[in-house]
């Protein structure tokens, strides 16, 4: 059974982040936390829906082609 509510280390593995400030301004952005206690989770199912609502397509750089 996998796991909804995940720690912030839990998060930030599951995001692909290696930093706190990562997460930290990803939540400043809107990425809801639920907090009980002393304790804060962040929801599998929310950081996909967010990480869905802020996906953009970028545009591919030219290579830059060496002629040796």
């Amino acid at each position: 059974m996998s796991k909804e509510y995940l720690t912030f280390k839990e998060a930030m593995l599951y995001m692909g982040f290696t930093t706190y400030d990562s997460l930290r301004n990803t939540i400043k952005l809107g990425l809801p936390v639920i907090r009980f206690g002393n304790s804060k989770r962040i929801s599998k199912t929310a950081i996909d829906e967010f990480m869905k609502s802020h996906t953009v397509t970028v545009h591919p750089h030219k290579e830059v082609v060496k002629n040796d």
